[in-house]
């Protein structure tokens, strides 16, 4: 079976669909000639997918809720190796006929009736990119605090944030919705300068945290609270399963919608590779990163901080201080954008080809992931994996 899928031919339409109103050319079948991908180009794309802020995030919330570190960390393994499962699966169709998530979903649902799961999964995309936002938008406020410590003074509203943070959070909506007026390629450029900026920044503050703490400190060697003699002693198969729940759930909604990038893979031998190589290696090494220097900050500070953009904002070198945060804005940016737009902006211009384009539907993804408030789905650890991973995957 393997070496089917492997081996599986590609095809190419070549008729015209033009004049159908169900067409436009954002979601036509690619051309052979446009299918360019390697095995590196897959793999690249996920390892930039992957690593994030969200991902850093994952492990230190289970561990507050009473994981140990490989307890969490082999969770999100286990998880992704999962979702891996119908991820290569549905990305076989986006490979062989070149076709997007949407018209995937056409033979099974009827054109017309496709729009049902093609929306609902932009609606998980618009709060993913509504929190993504926030998340970069927080870094930059954070990087406004230290040179102006006024704007921490500023009182919440009736949004739950203060003006600044909300005038953050828009500027680099804003920078988002640039991106989406550049069109496809200006996502695939920054993909390619975000793997390595990312990671590089993880390992470096992997370093930090070591040197700082004379080593990873207390959390890598705490018991588990679901063992013997422990609060939560006899409860741990109890939290297991939704918090691997959760961890599927990061990326099953990716998993529908994977044809939207594997329709530019030479071969299934390049999408499955790539996917295989890519997802459950980095995020299990980008979530490690985030369990150790999480633990490293109890030593360091006293208090455990998984936020990185807090605890960036803790250092004072200005130039490292504003390199760091900005290179968080440019990956999350670059995240966002493959994550979170690409898939609601096909599924919105299949609802109504010939009115809304791809660019049209990224804006309109813009305009509901502010409308969901992303900043109370992240604003504690039990929030963001049962509020939202678990509730809608």
């Amino acid at each position: 079976m393997i070496s089917t899928l492997l081996d599986a031919e590609i095809h190419e339409n070549a008729e015209d669909f033009s004049r159908s109103p169900y067409w436009n050319p954002d979601i036509a079948a690619t051309r052979k000639s446009e299918r360019t991908w390697a095995m590196k180009d897959v793999m690249v794309l996920w390892i930039s997918l992957c690593a994030c802020v969200p991902t850093y995030m994952l492990a230190s919330a289970l561990i507050d809720q009473g994981m140990n570190w490989w307890q969490a960390v082999l969770t999100i393994f286990l998880g992704n190796c999962i979702v891996l499962i119908p991820m290569v699966l549905n990305a076989h169709a986006g490979t062989k006929y070149g076709i997007p998530f949407p018209v995937y979903c056409r033979p099974a649902f009827g054109i017309l009736g496709a729009n049902v799961p093609a929306l609902l999964r932009a609606l998980v995309a618009c709060g993913w990119f509504g929190i993504q936002c926030w998340i970069g938008g927080w870094a930059i406020y954070k990087l406004l605090a230290i040179y102006v410590p006024s704007l921490e003074a500023f009182p919440p509203d009736i949004l739950g944030i203060n003006l600044p943070q909300l005038a953050c959070f828009l500027f680099f909506w804003a920078i988002n919705m640039l991106v989406i007026y550049k069109g496809i390629e200006s996502i695939r450029f920054l993909l390619n300068i975000k793997a390595p900026l990312l990671i590089g920044l993880g390992l470096l503050l992997l370093g930090w945290a070591y040197r700082r703490a004379d080593g990873f400190g207390p959390m890598l060697a705490a018991p588990s609270a679901f063992a013997p003699g422990q609060p939560k002693a006899g409860q741990f198969w109890v939290f297991f399963f939704p918090a691997l729940t959760g961890m599927i759930g990061f990326w099953a909604t990716l998993s529908l919608n994977i044809p939207d990038f594997t329709r530019y893979a030479r071969s299934q031998k390049d999408q499955i590779l790539g996917q295989a190589l890519g997802l459950p290696a980095t995020m299990g090494l980008f979530s490690f990163i985030g369990v150790a220097v999480t633990s490293a900050t109890v030593v360091i500070y006293g208090e455990s901080i998984w936020d990185p953009v807090v605890l960036i904002s803790k250092f004072t070198h200005p130039v490292v201080l504003a390199v760091a945060l900005v290179s968080l804005c440019i990956a999350t940016l670059a995240t966002n954008i493959a994550a979170n737009v690409v898939s609601p902006a096909n599924d919105l211009a299949h609802l109504w080809p010939k009115r809304i384009s791809f660019r049209t539907g990224g804006y309109i993804t813009g305009v509901i992931g502010i409308l969901m408030q992303p900043w109370k789905l992240v604003a504690d650890p039990s929030g963001y994996i049962f509020k939202w991973l678990v509730a809608y995957s």
